[in-house]
């Protein structure tokens, strides 16, 4: 990632001031604002006309993955969408596309549902850039509040398939606890220390080289799942950052091989449970069906005493 910082040398709009510092033209400024390129005091700003007042730290990302954030702005993917309806909307995340913006303003899942929605959508959870599967949005404020709330109170239940190393038992439940990796900014560490974790791991079928896991977490720590498996001694085929195969039977993996099957819940408006599932992507198919196994059917059961008792957002009355 490139960036530059500097600050303000007189009061302004925030374009003008990208502007002069960067010698840029007022257009450009502009774009990098628009894009969520720029940080106002660590904060990102995108609206280009906000006043910012002399002295004022701004950075400004301008290139991200080899891409300048000037750059024609890629085209926002099509949504496959699972569920709709007035208060929340759920979606197949494709690989490769993060769930929220990024400092380079990429497109993003969040800028693609937003776009469908044609008003700001609610971010709830967050997939990692290569996972595949289920997410949910909130359409308003206060269904974007109570579906999170949800995911912080550990009330949904959560399955995952991923194709991983050959070394997993037949069935484990990890509670190793995860940290931060001193030594690899952006790794989590699976060990005695850290936050509680906690991974029901189920082994699907499997070969000498790999195996088809079933992961059901319990908590919602940062790379978890990968975390976890790597621990184990069976890290993620195409996870580079934990020690992950690159090539299954001569072919190349090209991205993490996980995937969020299924997401169930209870619905912010009704209470009532509700799931939703997301069919398995080409490349983990692929490997389901080699080794003849189909995917799990079944929905994970709801942590006990969500469901029905949970309340509607405020100021919505069940009917």
């Amino acid at each position: 990632m490139k960036r530059r910082g500097f600050q303000t040398q007189v009061a302004g709009d925030l374009a003008g001031a990208v502007a002069h510092g960067l010698s840029l033209s007022l257009a450009e400024a502009r774009t990098l604002v628009e894009r969520g390129a720029v940080y106002v005091r660590g904060r990102r700003r995108t609206a280009p006309g906000e006043p910012v007042p002399a002295g004022t730290p701004v950075m400004v990302v301008l290139e991200e993955a080899g891409r300048s954030s000037l750059a024609e702005a890629a085209p926002l993917p099509p949504l496959r969408i699972l569920f709709e309806d007035a208060s929340l909307v759920v979606v197949d995340k494709p690989a490769g596309l993060p769930a929220q913006p990024t400092p380079g303003g990429a497109p993003s899942l969040l800028d693609a549902v937003s776009a469908h929605l044609g008003a700001p959508a609610g971010l709830v959870h967050r997939l990692d850039r290569d996972t595949t599967g289920v997410t949910v949005f909130g359409k308003s404020p206060a269904v974007t509040s109570a579906l999170a709330a949800q995911f912080r109170q550990g009330r949904v239940a959560k399955q995952y398939l991923a194709i991983a190393g050959p070394a997993l038992p037949p069935s484990v439940d990890c509670t190793l606890r995860l940290a931060r990796d001193p030594s690899r900014p952006g790794r989590w560490r699976a060990g005695r220390q850290g936050l509680e974790a906690r991974t029901e791991l189920l082994r699907l079928a499997g070969t000498e080289e790999l195996t088809l896991v079933q992961a059901r977490p319990h908590t919602g720590r940062t790379h978890q799942i990968r975390a976890h498996l790597a621990a184990l001694g069976a890290p993620i085929a195409g996870d580079r950052m934990y020690g992950g195969a690159s090539m299954l039977s001569g072919e190349r993996v090209e991205r993490v091989l996980l995937h969020a099957q299924v997401l169930a819940l209870a619905h912010p408006r009704t209470g009532a449970v509700v799931a939703w599932t997301a069919p398995l992507p080409p490349d983990l198919e692929r490997w389901f069906a080699r080794l003849g196994q189909a995917p799990p059917a079944e929905a994970p059961p709801l942590p006990t005493g969500a469901g029905a008792g949970t309340s509607p957002p405020p100021g919505r009355r069940r009917r």
